[in-house]
């Protein structure tokens, strides 16, 4: 019996050749040679490291040689692409020390310079557009009222009627404060709403009570283009004798037509929320196409997706457990409220696509709004 063919000559695989690996390398290290720029250099190294760069390919090759034949193949593959990545690394090394020292010439600044202009200043747009709010009702006769952002969850939860297995006391919506000792839960949190606000003016005032409760709230939100774990409400509360949904409509409409402009109204969808019965979804009329681009296909809005109307917030009569929790006779007053986010209606207002740039602190998205006071 023959012993087996150790001579065996395999059939050459062409990318595999040491003529043509060699090639391919010379033709890489010419094309990182010839890089201008790192721009340029990034195109290089798809080219020529990508996954269907022809070494790539070449080394993917290896797989179909005998076994005796692999090692040899796999060395001169992986020097040539060993050579390839050193190349890259110095060629990279090289353009980044020429685009630094360039950015310092480009960008020199002669600070000795005189200066003779104060630049304009800028107020936040928040702070411009919660005082605006302020004034609308203000002028109605209502008083603005302010409460502290770290709060008890009885005032934060429990007179608003959430019971205590309500998901929005979970930790995924609420910040928990902790207490002194091992850690422990201290029933403190930070306010999720202003209507901590709501539940202090009941308590501290006598009806009639007409306040409106600008604030900053907190909740356990990631920040993306809109969310932002702190963000900005205003809420309204009104306790008197005989105060129904229609009065609650009226000073809806007025809201919207003094900041959207004249024949704007909204609309009141059921729905239900703790602190209120009834309750509502209050939405707007959409300020950029008035509704008209209720089905007619020629003229879409995006803004309102041609539906005529745009989600504005909550609102709905106080219900009279929370009147009783405030020492409010529910037989004699009745009261409404409504609640909505101040960046939804600077978005709204202004056309702002991502509420990250009202939270980054660029004074170049602040200055545009101007100094409004």
């Amino acid at each position: 019996m023959s012993a087996p063919n150790k001579s065996y000559d395999p059939v050459e695989v062409e990318a595999l050749k040491p003529e043509e690996i060699a090639r391919r390398r010379d033709e890489a290290l010419a094309a990182i040679a010839a890089a201008g720029d790192l721009e340029a250099l990034r195109e290089v190294k798809v080219a020529h490291t990508g996954d269907r760069s022809p070494l790539a390919l070449a080394n993917r090759e290896i797989g179909a040689l005998p076994p005796h034949a692999k090692a040899d193949a796999g060395k001169r593959v992986g020097q040539a692409r060993g050579q390839v990545n050193q190349a890259l690394k110095a060629r990279q090394e090289e353009l980044e020390a020429e685009r630094d020292a360039r950015v310092l010439v480009e960008e020199a600044v002669d600070v000795t310079l005189p200066y003779d202009r104060t630049p304009a200043g800028a107020r936040h747009p928040i702070t411009t557009l919660s005082e605006r709010i302020e004034d609308v009702f203000v002028a109605m006769g209502y008083e603005v009222a302010e409460g502290p952002e770290v709060e008890a969850e009885w005032f934060n939860f429990d007179a608003l009627n959430f019971p205590p297995d309500h998901p929005a006391r979970e930790m995924q919506d609420t910040f928990f404060v902790r207490g002194a000792k091992d850690g422990e839960s201290s029933n403190v949190v930070l306010r999720t709403h202003t209507s901590p606000v709501q539940i202090r003016s009941m308590l501290d005032r006598e009806p009639p009570i007409y306040v409106i409760c600008p604030g900053r709230t907190f909740r356990t939100d990631e920040l993306d283009a809109t969310h932002t774990p702190v963000f900005h409400q205003v809420e309204l509360l009104a306790i008197d004798e005989g105060l129904t949904m229609a009065d609650l409509k009226g000073t809806l409409d007025h809201m919207v037509r003094a900041l959207f402009g004249e024949g704007m109204s909204t609309r009141l969808r059921p729905n239900f929320f703790p602190f209120t019965e009834p309750s509502a979804e209050m939405d707007m009329l959409c300020y950029v196409c008035r509704g008209e681009s209720v089905g007619n296909p020629d003229r879409p809005c995006r803004t309102c997706s041609s539906e005529g109307w745009i989600e504005l917030g909550g609102c709905g009569m106080v219900n009279p457990r929370v009147l009783i929790a405030c020492g409010v006779d529910p037989d004699k007053y009745s009261g409404f409220a409504f609640g909505f986010g101040i960046e939804r209606m600077l978005m709204f207002r202004h056309n702002v696509e991502d509420m990250r740039d009202m939270v980054e602190g660029d004074v170049r998205f602040t200055r545009p709004f101007g100094m409004e006071i």
